[in-house]
Order: structure tokens, then sequence, then C-alpha cells
């Protein structure tokens, strides 16, 4: 199982979208002190929205339908709720 997620960062108003097969761990590393890519700068980090699929061809097709103008709008209309 695959997933697509979307972490946001409530004090810089940052948005990520990203997948993984292991949801839980990857959470945890963005927001590890020892993390050291762009996510690190932006931490805490929250998961606001998550998919599944079956296989990773499908969830790499839904991030990068997040990741367009359209997928973001869709995203920030949830983040304001």
């Amino acid at each position: 199982m695959y997933y697509v997620y979307v972490l946001y960062s409530k004090a810089n108003d940052k948005i990520y979208i990203g997948f993984t097969s292991n949801l839980q761990g990857r959470i945890e590393a963005h927001n590890h002190s020892n993390n050291k890519g762009w996510t690190k700068r932006y931490q805490p980090w929250h998961l606001v929205y998550s998919e599944s699929f079956p296989t990773k061809d499908e969830a790499m097709k839904r991030e990068k339908e997040l990741k367009s103008h359209q997928g973001r709008d869709f995203i920030r209309k949830l983040i304001q709720n």
C-alpha cells in the first residue's frame, strides 16, 4: 500500500506533498530533529490529508495532481476549514 500525504506547517504557512509506503514513519522523519532536508526549517509538520493506493504508480500520479494549481487550491480549502 502506498500513501499520498499532505503536511502543513501552520507556523510558516507551508504545504508539503509527498508519497510513501510508510505514512507514520515518513511523518516522524519530517519532524525529526536530525532531518537535514528542506522540511526541517518549517517544523512542526501536521498531517492534513492522505489517500491510499494499491500501487506506486497510482500514488505518484495522484501526488502530481495534488502538486498542480488545482490540487493546491483543493489543499488550501482543506486547511482553511
